[in-house]
């Protein structure tokens, strides 16, 4: 391999929340498991792979979740736990490289082009960190080991789990060709449907487009889906990545139906999440409060000032905000806030995923 070329690991636990449960409570092992709501209300955080043969997937309600699967057991979050395992995976990341880049609590991209202890092969790194992860946590991870981030980030899903999978650059264009579009990492399910509209169904059909013709029709992400098709990802591992947003939110048994519950509620996450914002060292300019009804419609509402808010401004924006949603008398199943437009002070605090509150 040239030493022009990169040596990237992606690791991807597996099943993550609902791993880390499993393990803590061996009556829930070889169970179909679901992290976060109810039988009756709320949304999937993690499934476990036993629900996931019966199509239960994260971010489902999990009413259609029970749905496709009556024996499923629902668990509640327990956030200290899985923030406790990922410190513990980190380390270990550390072990090996100073250029780690945390997605959320349970992946992160590693540069070990230049290592700590000056090893060969990414892929004896990656077996490493994956038995001293079980061993460490008790817990199982997926590796993907490339020449950039793109492709890492596919190969850690590709076995999944437990899996290790690797693309080198005399592979690399054969498998992009015969990549479906939909497991292209920044094509989401919208994305899809369009390129579908365009003839685009395959990593081939998607070379054969010219730069301009998916700038017209993608904007700027053209540019990045052109360079992928071609192999070509030339973004660093950033070990110092900035948060660009932070959040709570609240799915809830019950429908809230009166505006006294909506501020009593606004107030509860108002408060959680200016506990993170303090926790993670930094400060949004702009609040955004998302409200979905029972019958799933959303809507959000949102005011962005010149300064970083303070912690007494999220707290009156949130309840000015409130006076903007109409008809709560409809039933209200989940409140959120959000703040972004992000400036870190502490850039070496490790990225939490957005947490939800069942």
């Amino acid at each position: 391999m040239s030493e022009n070329i990169r040596k990237i690991l992606h690791i991807d636990m597996d099943a993550f929340y609902a791993s880390v449960e499993q393990r803590d409570n061996p009556e829930l092992r070889g169970k179909p498991l679901a992290v976060g709501g109810s039988k009756e209300r709320g949304v999937v955080a993690a499934a476990s792979y036993e629900a996931r043969k019966y199509g239960v997937k994260s971010a489902m309600p999990s009413s259609i979740a029970y749905r496709k699967c009556p024996q499923l057991i629902f668990v509640k979050p327990r956030f200290d736990a899985y923030k406790e395992a990922s410190k513990q995976i980190r380390e270990v990341f550390e072990e090996y490289t100073d250029l780690v880049e945390p997605l959320s609590l349970d992946e992160a991209y590693l540069d070990v082009t230049e290592n700590k202890f000056d090893m060969e092969f990414a892929m004896d790194i990656a077996t490493e960190i994956k038995q001293k992860i079980k061993d460490k946590t008790g817990l199982t991870a997926s590796a993907g080991i490339s020449y950039n981030k793109f492709l890492a980030k596919i190969a850690s899903d590709y076995n999944k789990p437990d899996g290790f999978y690797v693309i080198t650059p005399s592979m690399s264009e054969k498998f992009i060709e015969k990549l479906p579009i939909e497991k292209f990492f920044g094509v989401g399910k919208v994305t899809a449907k369009k390129m579908h509209l365009k003839g685009i169904f395959t990593g081939t059909n998607l070379k054969r487009k010219s730069e301009q013709q998916l700038t017209q029709w993608f904007g700027k992400a053209g540019k990045y889906y052109y360079n992928i098709a071609r192999g070509i990802d030339n973004r660093v591992v950033n070990p110092n990545r900035i948060r660009k947003s932070l959040g709570a939110e609240r799915t809830y048994e019950h429908d809230i139906t009166t505006k006294e519950e909506m501020i009593e509620n606004i107030n509860l996450i108002t408060e959680i999440l200016v506990k993170r914002i303090s926790n993670s060292g930094g400060a949004g300019k702009s609040l955004t409060l998302k409200v979905k009804y029972g019958d799933f419609k959303q809507i959000t509402r949102s005011k962005t000032l010149t300064e970083l808010l303070s912690n007494q401004q999220i707290k009156s924006i949130a309840l000015h905000l409130l006076e903007a949603i109409p008809n709560i008398e409809k039933g209200i199943r989940l409140i959120g806030l959000q703040t972004s437009n992000f400036e870190q002070e502490n850039k070496d605090v490790f990225l939490e995923q957005l947490e939800f509150e069942f």
